[in-house]
């Protein structure tokens, strides 16, 4: 039998409700001063409520140049090239992780599980540790200031390959048995039977990896010297810099509220598939 415990209540809805309103206090904040002009947001005190020049913000941020006195690109072109950053790191993380997860579990070769701890030791090699050689080798191979050299460093992905692995380990021997008594080849079983029943665990993943490619900060600072390769992540850290001269905290703000748009859109739109990723178990 449930105790009632009213008290006991109160107290966890206040704490999930102050939770909720530590998280949303900086994104209102950023909502609020995307919403003002430039010379409001230099006096103090700060506004708390929103003001009527959002939208000749977003159009001034959005379709102009962004901020003044920056050698940043357009916003919109900066918010393109983290989308294909982000969709490009995702969807080679999958797909890579999806055919070496299937290797190690299904065709029998020496040192199989040797091969699959090797990759696993590769998450103790975060890109800041081999940051250097693999810059020396992005250059070397010519590809700085590319969409390549943004994503192939980043593509690989043991925690994928793994989640994979252990999913792939859960299917019954009996489907791949039926398989091949109906005449399916190896890509055939592939196509036909594991990825259908890896749907959810795809989108899961999709989820994160995108997110993560977005977020990437220290690498595309790195190999872009073209401001028309920039990421909307890195621009926003150059706009506080040049802010300090020509502070124009609206434009900044907006900036910052664009780039958080499209992994919401992600989010919301897999919201489904991405729980029911996260949380199945039976096949």
């Amino acid at each position: 039998m449930v105790e009632n415990r009213p008290f006991v209540t109160i107290l966890a809805h206040l704490v999930l409700i102050f939770g909720v309103a530590l998280v949303a206090l900086p994104v209102w904040i950023t909502f609020v001063g995307a919403s003002h002009d430039g010379a409001r947001m230099l006096q103090a005190p700060i506004p708390m409520w929103p003001g009527d020049q959002f939208f000749v913000n977003l159009r001034q941020t959005f379709l102009g140049n962004g901020l003044d006195g920056t050698r940043t690109a357009p916003v919109w072109m900066m918010m393109f090239n983290s989308l294909v950053m982000a969709m490009m790191i995702a969807v080679g993380k999958i797909a890579i992780s999806l055919l070496s997860a299937y290797a190690i579990v299904y065709f029998k070769f020496p040192f199989r599980m040797g091969v699959f701890w090797m990759i696993f030791i590769t998450l103790m090699l975060p890109v800041e540790v081999r940051i250097l050689p693999t810059f020396e080798v992005i250059a070397d191979l010519g590809m700085l200031n590319s969409y390549w050299g943004l994503t192939v460093p980043l593509i690989a992905s043991a925690t994928a390959t793994f989640m994979f692995r252990q999913v792939f380990l859960t299917i019954p021997d009996e489907m791949l048995e039926s398989a091949r008594i109906d005449g399916a080849g190896p890509m055939r079983f592939f196509w036909d039977i594991l990825l259908p029943l890896s749907r959810t665990n795809i989108a899961a993943l999709f989820v994160i990896l995108f997110i993560y490619g977005w977020n990437q900060y220290l690498w595309p600072l790195l190999i872009t010297t073209d401001a028309n390769m920039m990421t909307i992540v890195v621009s926003i850290k150059q706009m506080l810099e040049a802010s300090e001269q020509t502070p124009q905290w609206n434009i900044i703000m907006m900036t910052a509220l664009l780039a958080m748009v499209p992994p919401i859109i992600v989010v919301i739109a897999m919201q489904r598939l991405f729980v029911k990723g996260l949380t199945e178990t039976d096949k």
